[in-house]
């Protein structure tokens, strides 16, 4: 077999996406829905976009924290306030994460001791439980208490290695669509799922060194292929393969064949249950893969206005821009509709020690200025084609600055043509001003609730570390707005 071009397995434990505790672990979500490229101030890097005319119908206001944080209980702020606080503490975080990845995690009372403390701060705060019972409440709470969000259900697991696991994820995925159906009407917005829980990674690694290797020899053939939708675009990085890949083997088909059933047999579900199914994104070197089993399954699914299956396309990719317009293009002409969840990306660092342990350019923009305009780019582009077509987006981000210039967009397209086919996302735990605030302003929001084991959440809550280290990190506005929200009680009940 033809040697993959690929770091050694010790460097990839390094990187605290795939291998931690000395065991296999994927990146992901799509979850990830921003990104921290620098310490600038992400309001102060994108230009103030001109207004529609009629200011007052698309205010989206952050200041009225009385209204934004009327529906939190003020034990829950103080709780948020500890814990952000905590995460904006760049050294503390570090030690924190090096503690996470060390040998030392290896001692069974030190791990006990570590997980106990990181279960009541930093699980409890971005994750729904332990599992989809117990998150079931915390959807219910949130969805009627007040705080009038959905929930994105995502059972956390990722990155297996055996046919066995896939097997045992497939069953907790259906279980959680069968919560989903369960809870009450529109409290849960989608089902979220991680191709490479229920695909083993290394399969997924090669079907992508083959699509790859078709991509740039088109006459190479792959007798296995299903229809599908563009999945790489003429700039998109192929350095993960620079040799000749091997053709599947039969075992290796036989097993891609059961991780494409498993995912139909999910989508099976989703239809039954009217909740709809998004993939997430993952890293460069399984993405082709993750690709093409959601863009087959969303061909074989998505019928009418009624989308089932949903895409991610990470905006912090250079590429990204160029293979949303390849496939948009391309379900035009099937007449398929097809649902996107567009986000910034969360595997930056793993994305350029990679490129750069293999001599190439990072494919990931070289400036948050250059990811803030391709996801401005793409959320304008796909605004646009679900007012005057089918499709359906999901705009997850934590930027207020692109918040506002959604919400602008929407309100000179028309909000009734964009409102049903819109859905805003935040991450659970993270951005709860933006959320209330475009809540406030009429339009669907989204909480991505990740649920599971502290061990299988562990490589989730490690990205979120990363991307919020440091004092202006996407947390900033909430803990200046909670704070404030905090003093202006404190004065209310002392006078």
């Amino acid at each position: 077999m033809a040697a993959r071009v690929f770091p050694p397995k010790k460097l990839l434990k390094s990187f605290g996406n795939c291998y931690f505790f000395s065991r296999p672990f994927n990146s992901s979500p799509s979850s990830s829905i921003s990104v921290n490229h620098s310490t600038e101030k992400l309001e102060s890097i994108i230009e103030k976009q001109p207004q529609p005319t009629n200011t007052d119908t698309i205010s989206l206001n952050l200041h009225d924290v009385e209204k934004l944080f009327s529906s939190v209980p003020t034990t829950k702020l103080l709780r948020a306030s500890a814990n952000l606080h905590f995460a904006a503490m760049e050294s503390m975080v570090d030690f924190g994460m090096w503690v996470m990845k060390s040998k030392l995690m290896d001692i069974e009372v030190f791990r006990d001791m570590v997980l106990g403390v990181v279960k009541h701060t930093f699980y409890e705060h971005f994750c729904g439980g332990e599992d989809a019972l117990a998150t079931g409440d915390t959807v219910r709470r949130l969805h009627r208490g007040g705080d009038g969000l959905r929930v994105m259900l995502d059972y956390a697991v990722e990155c297996v290695s055996d046919n066995q696991s896939c097997d045992r994820n497939l069953e907790a995925f259906l279980h959680t669509v069968e919560i989903a159906k369960s809870l009450p009407p529109s409290s849960v917005s989608f089902v979220i799922v991680k191709i490479s829980a229920i695909c083993p990674m290394n399969l997924l690694e090669r079907v992508s060194d083959l699509l790859r290797w078709q991509h740039k020899n088109p006459s190479f053939n792959l007798p296995w292929k299903l229809d599908t939708l563009p999945i790489l675009s003429s700039i998109s990085p192929t350095y993960h393969t620079l040799q000749r890949p091997e053709p599947l083997t039969l075992e290796e088909e036989h097993d891609l064949q059961l991780g494409h059933q498993r995912l139909l047999k999910i989508c099976q579900k989703c239809l039954e249950a009217n909740v709809p199914l998004t993939i997430d994104a993952e890293h460069t070197p399984v993405q082709p893969a993750i690709d093409y089993l959601t863009y087959s399954s969303a061909i074989m699914y998505n019928r009418d206005d009624n989308i089932i299956m949903y895409g991610t396309i990470q905006a912090y990719l250079k590429d990204a821009k160029e293979r949303l317009l390849l496939v948009t293009k391309a379900v035009e002409k099937m007449g398929v509709p097809m649902g996107f969840k567009l986000v910034r990306g969360a595997y930056m660092s793993y994305e350029r020690i990679l490129a750069s342990s293999l001599g190439f350019e990072s494919p990931i923009h070289n400036s948050i200025q250059e990811t803030h305009a391709c996801y401005n780019d793409c959320a304008s582009f796909m605004l646009d084609k679900i007012a005057n077509g089918p499709g359906a987006l999901v705009l997850a981000t934590h930027n207020v600055e692109s918040g506002k210039k959604a919400v602008a967009k929407a309100h000179d397209l028309g909000v009734k043509k964009v409102n049903q086919k819109l859905e805003f996302a935040q991450l659970y735990g993270m951005s709860e001003a933006l959320s209330f605030g475009l809540r406030n302003a009429g339009f669907q929001v989204s909480k991505y609730m990740p649920f599971g084991s502290m061990e299988i959440v562990i490589p989730y809550l490690l990205r979120r570390a990363e991307e919020n280290r440091g004092p202006l990190s996407a947390l900033t506005l909430d803990r200046q707005l909670i704070r404030k929200e905090l003093k202006r009680r404190l004065k209310a009940t002392v006078f």
